[in-house]
């Protein structure tokens, strides 16, 4: 049985937020005072969400990461469905995030009711020492999507 619960961040491995996030430098800069939840299957964490208070009523998902044997089991959308009722009750109202034009992500979150609120040309580039690639083309661009946290009772 998985359990969703809060979960401090120093308690995240590194190597499960590695999953979502290739550069340990960035994890760094967000993960200090991040709300973090946590999939946990026999006292073992198979999944994260990491979200923290950017602006008045708006939280950013940097992280939403589950180790590759327990992924396609819903998982990642238990987690994210577990946080909007959290957020709520923090005040949000809106909950934004940033990933690549393309890939199973970008579906994932829409299905989730998120929309796409803005375009940051080269930002894979310009923010990562490694180049990002996936189903063999190279991430360049970053896709804002945002949810509206007070339409979608999740």
């Amino acid at each position: 049985m998985i359990r969703i619960h809060h979960v401090d961040p120093g308690l995240i491995p590194m190597a499960l937020l590695l999953e979502a996030d290739p550069s340990e430098a960035c994890i760094q800069r967000y993960l200090s005072g991040a709300f973090c939840l946590a999939a946990v299957q026999n006292d073992e964490i198979i999944g994260v969400c990491v979200a923290q208070s950017i602006a008045e009523a708006t939280y950013e998902l940097f992280n939403l990461a589950v180790y590759p044997a327990y992924q396609q089991q819903g998982i990642g959308t238990q987690l994210l469905t577990a946080l909007f009722p959290r957020l709520r009750k923090q005040g949000a109202t809106a909950l934004v995030l940033g990933t690549g034009t393309f890939g199973y992500q970008l579906t994932f979150y829409q299905k989730l009711g998120f929309r796409v609120d803005a375009v940051m040309k080269d930002f894979f580039l310009d923010h990562y020492d490694e180049p990002i690639f996936e189903q063999g083309l190279q991430h360049r661009d970053m896709l804002r999507l945002r949810l509206d946290l007070t339409e979608n009772q999740g």
